[in-house]
């Protein structure tokens, strides 16, 4: 008889031990539900499933902490088949039949402006994650708050650089596509004040000779060009400015900054300068802890659809906090007031229609084959300058 009432006072305290090892774990009902429409099938679904790996991380983390409000948190995401028109009912759907708590908005800017005006008319909140384009809060709105790298940021940063430099005179090209023609207007209008920006020169895609290009920066005595399109656009900039020995005191194209560039020009990319919205290797302490922990997770490391989602969660449990319950109203006013780091820079949002205007790309410079931030050297180096890196 002692002998089996041994047995249950050992078996009862290894209970107790094994309970007190074992991570917190939120009782099942006890759950905040995050709903989300994303491409899983379909001309989307690769992409846009990187940014719902980054939104499972986060909820991993989340529930990791404790949960949000004390709840563990789930999400419930839809398939829009890569098709932007299905989004409105998709969301009407998550609201009335799902009864989601909280919504992060879906991938790409014609879903999201659709979306949006689902979230308008439901006085619900959205987090625009993946959504870029100036047309998603273009109309003002009450519950839509972007946390994607706008288009319309890509150029700026390199207009403080070429004012330090005393370079006024810019010649701005476009490839002809939406992102690219939205980065460069809005380039144009932010050099309005103490440049002389001339017109948006916009080109074709596919063009591989940019002669003609050169012939009106050359007339209008450009010093500086600045380029947005693709990467292999930017490298035909450059094979025809050596064919042509041409050079600004500054070049700059955003797409310079991805890897294929260096390898399409080999040390004729040297002194390019590009930008960066999403590189661990250069980003705040949160990009680096979040890189990290996403690779271990899922074996490769993130880009920024991946960073993007993960930067929709951060900021939507970051106003939940602050608002202390979900009422979309103290919602909404947490996220039109909330300044935060996240892991694409300081959120922080326009009040009068929740534009992100706190995120801005990195300017950086290829030196040695490598991405530098900082200080560029410049003025661009002319052709009979430059020297074989060893």
């Amino acid at each position: 008889m002692n002998t089996i009432r041994l047995l249950f006072i050992w078996l009862a305290g290894l209970s107790i031990a094994l309970a007190q090892e074992r991570p917190a774990r939120l009782p099942p009902e006890l759950t905040l539900t995050v709903g989300a429409v994303i491409s899983q099938t379909g001309a989307h679904a690769e992409l846009a499933a990187d940014y719902l790996k980054g939104l499972q991380l986060w909820r991993e983390q989340m529930n990791e902490s404790g949960g949000l409000l004390g709840r563990r948190v789930e999400l419930r995401v839809l398939d829009d088949n890569s098709r932007a028109v299905r989004a409105r009912e998709l969301y009407a759907e998550l609201l009335s039949d799902d009864k989601v708590d909280l919504l992060v908005g879906p991938y790409g800017s014609a879903a999201t402006l659709l979306a949006a005006a689902e979230a308008e008319r439901a006085r619900r909140v959205m987090v625009n994650g993946a959504g870029p384009a100036a047309v998603v809060h273009s109309r003002p709105g009450r519950y839509l708050f972007q946390t994607a790298v706008p288009y319309s940021a890509y150029g700026l940063g390199v207009l403080p650089l070429a004012a330090t430099a005393d370079l006024r005179r810019l010649f701005i090209v476009a490839r002809d596509d939406v992102a690219s023609r939205e980065m460069a207007e809005a380039t144009h209008g932010a050099a309005q004040n103490g440049f002389v920006p001339g017109e948006v020169e916009v080109y074709r895609p596919g063009t591989v000779d940019f002669a003609a290009q050169v012939a009106k920066a050359r007339a209008a005595k450009a010093e500086a060009w600045i380029a947005f399109g693709d990467v292999r656009d930017a490298a035909e900039m450059v094979k025809t400015f050596k064919r042509l020995d041409y050079a600004p005191q500054l070049f700059f194209a955003a797409a310079a900054s991805h890897p294929r560039f260096i390898a399409l020009l080999g040390q004729d990319a040297e002194f390019s300068l590009g930008a960066v919205d999403f590189d661990p290797r250069l980003g705040n302490p949160e990009a680096r802890a979040f890189a990290k922990a996403f690779t271990v997770r899922w074996t490769v490391p993130p880009q920024l659809a991946a960073a993007s989602g993960y930067t929709a969660g951060m900021v939507l449990a970051a106003a939940v906090r602050s608002a202390g319950n979900l009422d979309q109203e103290r919602l909404r006013a947490a996220l039109a007031e909330l300044e935060l780091p996240t892991v694409l820079g300081a959120y922080r949002v326009a009040p009068e229609n929740g534009a992100q205007i706190g995120f801005k790309p990195e300017v950086v410079q290829i030196r040695k084959g490598r991405l530098e931030p900082g200080t560029p050297l410049l003025p661009y180096p002319q052709w009979n300058e430059r020297a074989l890196i060893k």
